[in-house]
């Protein structure tokens, strides 16, 4: 398959291989915050060891090269070590969603051969019989056991051999394996972003799932700057307000929907000194301009990103404008050098799907070679993904398309009217899903969150729409809750929005518009 071509690095093979090799060893590596707000700190010197000593225990388990490993468990400084472990030995990495049903663990557990589980207490009995399972816990036997200490090589990968395989979300059907290969990713961690001089020897909070590409990327370039890892176990608006305040977080990841429960804690917020922070980063879900509004003025020191990334294409494959123009908040930026993009099947050149090369693409899915066939030609991966591009050549995103409904002849974008929705000054977060109706097709229904101390009304929100876009998609009924349910990716939880939906207004929602 092309891929657009890449630097090679002689010297790291492995993508278990990407520390920053002069970190001192006392330096903190990982903080690990439990949700009570008690915290373990394993520094650089003591994940080496034990990193090595989870790579020679696996290599005298007799499994061979490329063999599946699984890791399922909610985020903890362990997951980190046997990831990193897994893939100096020679094995492929295999995080799982710990929120999916056992028939879906099961699944992946065949699809993608697993031979060996590492799981959570929590998780252990989701773990297949037939599995032999090491505890992720550093004060079980069985991780004591299995650990075999001193130096470790780590072995000499081929740049198509992959490292990790990676999940989609499954909203459709089965989750689909995605392999990354070491050479492409190896190249990815180390290029810089723009955040060697913010980040290097300082703090980075780490609050979205690591069974997900935006938290695994970030882990992996923080431990190749030799900086300090705040990994949240479970993820509230309030404890990652205050583990930015206490552990003086420079840099914040996150998505969307994180920071938009976290600028909702006031109190936390009134307490919390948030001058450390100097770089926002979000991506991996639709923003807004509400919400771009509210956190720059939460974080008034710091300089605010939207990125875009696919477990499919790879993280940053957008970024600053080449000639230094400003970038609007809610653009994903402008195409990187090294990635090749074109918009598919709209109605002018400027708008479309985007399709994708770059060289973190995925060669394929699976054990799915007529899914790959769907989503993958020479190299050009098809993101699903509806954009459209701005006189400066910036990409905005405009939702999925396989979101997009029609309501009485009409397109509607469910992100578009969101970001509509949400620029009234009561409405904090909005998720708009269709209801079928026996006249238009399907109309547009619509969840709020209020900004507290608020009460808008259906009326409101209705006048809002009607004043603001094209009278077609205006909501035919809203509902108001205190929060937006969240996937296992922290993400709003469409499907389960549409669900509500359809529960609360089986027969249509009885509008003629």
């Amino acid at each position: 398959m092309y891929r657009p071509p890449y630097e090679r690095d002689p010297d790291v093979t492995n993508l278990g291989d990407v520390f920053d090799p002069q970190a001192p060893d006392d330096r903190a590596w990982v903080i690990d915050v439990e949700p009570d707000g008690n915290a373990t700190t394993l520094t650089y010197g003591e994940a080496r060891a034990l990193i090595d000593a989870v790579a020679r225990g696996l290599s005298r388990r007799g499994l061979s090269r490329g063999a599946s490993v699984g890791i399922l468990s909610a985020n903890r400084a362990e997951v980190l070590i046997a990831y990193f472990g897994i893939m100096r030995a020679g094995f492929v990495a295999v995080p799982i969603n710990h929120k999916l049903p056992r028939d879906v663990v099961d699944h992946i557990v065949k699809d993608s051969a697993i031979a060996l589980m590492y799981a959570d207490a929590e998780r252990a009995t989701m773990v297949p019989s037939h599995l032999p399972m090491i505890p992720l816990d550093a004060t079980a036997a069985g991780w004591r056991d299995h650990l075999d200490p001193g130096a470790f090589t780590a072995v000499a990968m081929e740049p198509d051999e992959p490292a990790t395989i990676l999940y989609t979300s499954g909203s459709t059907g089965m989750p689909k394996g995605v392999p990354l290969l070491h050479g492409p990713y190896v190249w990815m961690v180390n290029r810089d972003i723009g955040l060697r001089d913010v980040l290097s020897g300082k703090a980075a909070i780490v609050a979205a799932p690591l069974f997900h590409m935006n938290a695994l990327f970030f882990s992996k370039q923080i431990a190749q700057l030799g900086a300090t890892n705040v990994l949240l176990r479970q993820f509230s608006g309030r404890a990652y307000i205050e583990a930015i305040d206490r552990y003086r977080v420079t840099v914040l990841t996150s998505v969307p929907t994180m920071l938009a429960l976290a600028v909702r804690e006031r109190e936390a917020l009134a307490r919390a000194d948030l001058s450390c922070v100097k770089f926002v980063f979000t991506g991996s879900a639709p923003l807004t301009q509400a919400l771009a509004d509210t956190v720059r003025a939460t974080f008034p020191g710091a300089v605010f990103s939207n990125g875009y990334g696919t477990t499919e294409g790879g993280p940053s494959q957008f970024g600053p404008h080449p000639q230094g123009k400003p970038r609007p908040d809610t653009a994903i930026g402008y195409p990187q050098s090294y990635a090749e993009v074109k918009l598919v099947g709209g109605a002018t050149p400027d708008e479309g799907v985007l399709h994708l090369r770059t060289p973190t693409m995925m060669p394929g899915y699976l054990n799915l070679p007529q899914k790959t066939r769907e989503k993958l030609n020479d190299g050009w991966y098809d993101t699903g993904d509806v954009m459209r591009r701005d006189a400066d050549g910036f990409f905005h995103f405009v939702g999925r398309a396989d979101d997009m409904f029609v309501c009485g002849g009409e397109n509607i974008y469910p992100g578009e009217v969101e970001k509509m929705l949400e620029r009234h000054p009561a409405i904090h977060q909005a998720s708009v899903v269709p209801v079928a109706d026996e006249i238009k097709g399907e109309v547009p229904v619509a969840f709020l969150v209020a900004r507290k101390g608020m009460s808008p009304t259906e009326a409101d929100i209705k006048q809002h729409a009607l004043a603001n876009g094209p009278a077609y998609a205006h909501p035919r009924r809203v509902v108001f809750l205190p929060e937006l349910p969240l996937a296992g990716t922290n993400k709003i939880d469409r499907k389960a929005l549409i669900g509500r939906a359809r529960e609360m207004f089986p027969n249509g929602v009885r509008e003629g518009r």
